[in-house]
C-alpha cells in the first residue's frame, strides 16, 4: 500500500521534535505541528432541518450555525466557515479516518443538496499556546483576539497571518499559562508560516 502523503509531516525537515524538546521550558509561547489525519470540507443548506439532522446523526454532533463558532466531541471538531460551509476535522485518528469520515457525510444527507470534499492532504495544523500566544498572532493578523472581542475557546475565524491565509481555531483559554490556538493553512505555506511564527515568538521566549 502506498503511504499517503497525508501521513508525512509538512515540517519534518525542520527537526521540530528536537526543537520542541529544547523549548519545553519556554512557557511564553510554544509551537508544535499537529498531524492532521482527517479533514473534510462540508457544504449544505444550514436552513434545512432535515439536512442538519442527517449530519448530526452521522457525526453525533450538531453543526454550528452561528458565525465563527465550533462544535466538538471526543471524535471530531466542526468549524463554521460560512452559512453553508464547515470544516470537519479529526486528530489522532487511523490512516483511513478521512475516507471513512467523508463516506459517512456523503451517505448521511441522502437526496439533500450537499458537497463533501476531503482536504486533509492539502492542510497543515500548527498549534500555538502560552501567555503570549495571542501577541504573536497579533503581529501579523488583523483579528482582535481579546476574549471580549474574539470570544475565547470554541471560536474560529478565517483570516490571514502575515502573507498566509489561515483558519484560526482557539481550542483553549488556558494552556501553558495562556490561550491555545490551532492554525490551519495550506501545506505549501507550512515552512514559511512556521519560520514566521518562530521568529515572532523569539522576543517572548528569551531566557
Amino acid at each position: 500500500m502506498v503511504e499517503s502523503y497525508l501521513r508525512q509531516s509538512a515540517l519534518a525537515h525542520l527537526g521540530l521534535e528536537a526543537q520542541r524538546a529544547r523549548d519545553e521550558a519556554a512557557a511564553a509561547v510554544r509551537l508544535h505541528e499537529k498531524v492532521l489525519p482527517a479533514a473534510v470540507n462540508l457544504r449544505g443548506d444550514g436552513d434545512d432541518p432535515a439536512f442538519l439532522e442527517a449530519v448530526a446523526q452521522a457525526l453525533g454532533l450538531t453543526l454550528p450555525l452561528a458565525p465563527n463558532t465550533t462544535a466538538s466531541n471526543a471524535e471530531v471538531a466542526i468549524l463554521w466557515l460560512g452559512p453553508n460551509e464547515w470544516l470537519v476535522i479529526q486528530h489522532d485518528a487511523a490512516p483511513d479516518a478521512e475516507s471513512h469520515l467523508a463516506t459517512r457525510l456523503r451517505n448521511a444527507p441522502g437526496d439533500f443538496h450537499s458537497a463533501v470534499t476531503e482536504v486533509g492532504e492539502s492542510l497543515v495544523c500548527i498549534h500555538l499556546a502560552g501567555p503570549r500566544a495571542a501577541d504573536v498572532i497579533a503581529k501579523g493578523c488583523p483579528l482582535d483576539l481579546h476574549p471580549s472581542v474574539f470570544g475565547g475557546a470554541g471560536r474560529c475565524a478565517q483570516s490571514h497571518l502575515s502573507k498566509t491565509a489561515i483558519t484560526l481555531h482557539q481550542v483553549s483559554d488556558e494552556e501553558n499559562g495562556g490561550p491555545a490556538f490551532d492554525l490551519y493553512t495550506r501545506r505549501s505555506f507550512a515552512d514559511y508560516l512556521w519560520r514566521w511564527l518562530s521568529d515572532a515568538a523569539r522576543e517572548y521566549n528569551k531566557a
